[in-house]
């Protein structure tokens, strides 16, 4: 059977919990937030990420992670 490494996700599946993170511990950018509200990246999407960063800082992206 082949190991698959811990920093990827396999498709289709679980992502291991060595690979996860809410963001609290670190910096995001307004892509970062587009894509954990399942979003499109486009520019009507990053300007309402950078707004929304603007208003709530980092609980903008603890709002939508589980």
């Amino acid at each position: 059977m082949r190991e698959e490494p811990e920093t990827t996700s396999r498709r289709g599946g679980v992502t291991p919990d060595a690979i996860l993170h809410s963001g609290a511990e670190g910096e995001f950018t307004a892509e970062d937030l587009v894509l954990a509200s399942g979003r499109d990246v486009n520019p009507k999407n990053l300007a309402w990420a950078e707004r929304r960063m603007a208003e709530k800082g980092k609980a903008a992206l603890d709002e939508l992670l589980p």
